[in-house]
């Protein structure tokens, strides 16, 4: 069966090369040291991961070609910008900033003109929010930014509202391993850490019947408010693979209550 071939800037898309995690740290260590041909075969070797961003704009009236170039820019952005030592995978910390560089050109392409000094405020927010992140290596708090900024809190999130597309929870964000991503994916439960609720759903027989680590993603989750991310680093496995876990852990729990509920 031939492959699926789609044309987007002249790019083959069915051709585009799969790098090996390997691959990508021997790529890495050489762009580290200014390997401009190493630079470019990450590039490549990632378009992929740009194609998985776009599809997600297919509601927006732009021309694929020009939503492939600009997300380009934002995946070489994360090239240049990514730091080996955090820890993270590089598509985690690169998708949010393909995903950015599209917004930003859909807003000042937009037929509905948001005023420059919105803007203007919107952006020196999130410069703020990069940096404090980058330097605490966690997410900065509205008063943190309002400081960083000098500038109201109000006004910040009017700036930031403004600017914002709206999104639908079920939006998908990226595929990892054949596992697709949704926006409700990358949201903490803030409102469930306390465990009283536990009591009442009889969830403690549910939770007993899963194993150690299904367990400890279903407290760290639904208990400790974290996120799939979170969770992922903690315990060492891939955000797709706790997504999965996650729901897989959910629909057997489920199962168990609605047995015990029909006796």
């Amino acid at each position: 069966m031939a492959a699926y071939k789609v044309e987007i800037c002249g790019v083959n898309t069915s051709k585009l090369p799969i790098l090996k995690e390997e691959e990508k740290k021997a790529l890495f260590d050489k762009i580290k040291q200014g390997d401009s041909n190493a630079r470019d075969c990450y590039i490549k070797g990632n378009l992929r991961l740009v194609l998985s961003v776009i599809k997600r704009f297919h509601n927006h009236n732009e021309n694929v070609d020009d939503l492939f170039q600009i997300g380009c820019i934002g995946l070489m952005k994360a090239i240049d910008n990514f730091d080996t030592s955090v820890g993270v995978k590089f598509s985690t910390y690169a998708v949010p900033m393909i995903i950015g560089e599209i917004r930003r050109y859909l807003r000042d392409n937009s037929s509905y003109r948001i005023p420059r000094s919105l803007r203007d405020i919107a952006y020196k927010a999130m410069q703020a929010k990069e940096q404090l992140s980058r330097a605490s290596q966690k997410e900065p708090t509205l008063d943190e930014i309002s400081n960083a900024c000098d500038i109201p809190k109000e006004d910040i999130v009017y700036a930031l509202d403004a600017i914002q597309t709206p999104l639908s929870l079920f939006d998908p964000v990226y595929t990892d391993g054949g596992d697709t991503l949704y926006v409700m994916d990358q949201i903490s439960d803030k409102k469930n850490k306390e465990e009283n609720w536990i009591e009442d759903l009889s969830l403690n027989d549910a939770m007993s019947r899963l194993n150690e680590r299904d367990e400890k993603i279903i407290k760290l989750r639904f208990f400790e408010g974290k996120t799939q991310i979170e969770v992922a680093d903690e315990i060492h496995i891939s955000q797709a693979q706790v997504s999965r876990l996650e729901k897989n852990a959910l629909k057997s729990m489920y199962q168990y209550l609605k047995t015990e509920g029909d006796h």
